[in-house]
């Protein structure tokens, strides 16, 4: 756990390209993977203010045995920290948010996946050294300095390549 952000800690305030937005992260591979998601949900989901991210909280108040407990890390974002109950997002957010997700091979875990459901929570799914997280973060950096890759690019998430493998994702995660 990190007590805060910005102070000898491996937990830095970082930007969110092309967003305006500021988010205290765990920095390195999980910071490219989260600020990817970050990215991609307010270019394509919905246009976040700043008050709808949130990055690392204190240990205090957060529920120690929930997927919560990974903002004491810095290993998880709440987007829309208000909706965390079901329901908060309409059908076509929900396919895109899981083509996000299917875009992070499993390596990103949606609390709207979760029971209980919070739909506001996006955590790395894997320890920060898993080879998984260093293999997508890899790979996300190189599409983000790729013309027509990376956040931002237009992708069809009703294509049913795009939507099998998300449904697949969906089956494996909520079975977990």
């Amino acid at each position: 756990m990190e007590k805060q952000a910005n102070h000898v800690s491996t937990v830095w305030t970082r930007s969110v390209s092309g967003t305006g937005l500021e988010v205290d992260i765990r920095i390195g591979d999980v910071e490219a993977i989260l600020l990817h998601v970050v990215r991609r949900y307010h270019y394509e989901v919905e246009r976040l203010p700043r008050v709808d991210l949130a990055g690392r909280q204190r240990i205090d108040g957060l529920k120690k045995d929930e997927p919560e407990s990974n903002l004491a890390s810095g290993t998880a974002v709440r987007i829309r920290p208000g909706a965390g109950a079901s329901g908060s997002l309409f059908p076509l957010q929900v396919l895109t948010v899981r083509d996000i997700l299917a875009d992070c091979g499993g390596v990103v875990r949606w609390g709207g996946d979760d029971d209980p459901v919070d739909e506001s929570l996006f955590s790395i799914d894997r320890g920060p050294d898993d080879a998984s997280v260093r293999e997508l973060a890899d790979r996300l950096r190189l599409a983000e300095v790729t013309p027509g890759e990376g956040a931002g690019v237009t992708v069809d998430v009703l294509a049913p390549s795009r939507r099998d493998r998300a449904k697949r994702l969906v089956k494996e995660q909520r079975a977990s």
